[in-house]
């Protein structure tokens, strides 16, 4: 900004937005006073760089608040949670997996857990059918981000939304 500017010739750009030309540094800054405006550099690596006539309050201002919209644009990626048992029914797997497809087309990923009650224990492999069972239901519009584990008396695996499949939908 004004006096930090170190290259000898800069391209001026005016307040309103129209090009002023390549002009000496001297010439820009004196331009620049001359308005009760600063000179900001705001290409410092195009050549030669360019820098433009603002008020640098309001530019700043600006600039801040742009930023801020930005970052509040910018959606954290959770990671969503569907817990159901061995013995569920196809239905209410159904109304589930409608829970877990919104989760997936808001984009966030799903940890499906099933537990294992009792003398369930004692039949793992239901769970691991039940496990795939859910990982075919949504084909090719999901991508298995970890594979079902068994820890305990429980087996998790997680999901997204694969978005490959959806451009090719569309």
């Amino acid at each position: 900004m004004n006096g930090a500017i170190r290259a000898a010739n800069v391209r001026v750009i005016d307040e309103d937005g129209s090009q002023l030309g390549v002009l000496s540094k001297r010439e820009a800054l004196d331009l620049a006073a001359e308005r009760g405006l600063d000179l900001v550099e705001v290409s410092p690596n195009a050549d030669p760089p360019v820098c433009k006539i603002v008020d640098w309050g309001k530019y700043n201002y600006q600039k801040t608040k742009q930023q801020s919209k930005s970052r509040m644009n910018a959606k954290a990626l959770e990671v969503k949670q569907m817990r159901f048992g061995m013995k569920i029914g196809e239905h209410d797997l159904g109304v589930k997996l409608g829970k877990v497809t919104k989760f997936l087309d808001a984009g966030h990923k799903v940890k499906l857990t099933v537990f294992y009650r009792g003398r369930e224990n004692a039949h793992k492999d239901l769970g691991f059918k039940l496990a795939d069972k859910v990982i075919e239901s949504f084909g090719e519009t999901i991508i298995v981000d970890q594979k079902p584990q068994l820890s305990g008396k429980q087996l998790s695996f997680v999901i997204r939304s694969n978005t490959n499949a959806k451009t090719k939908e569309s």
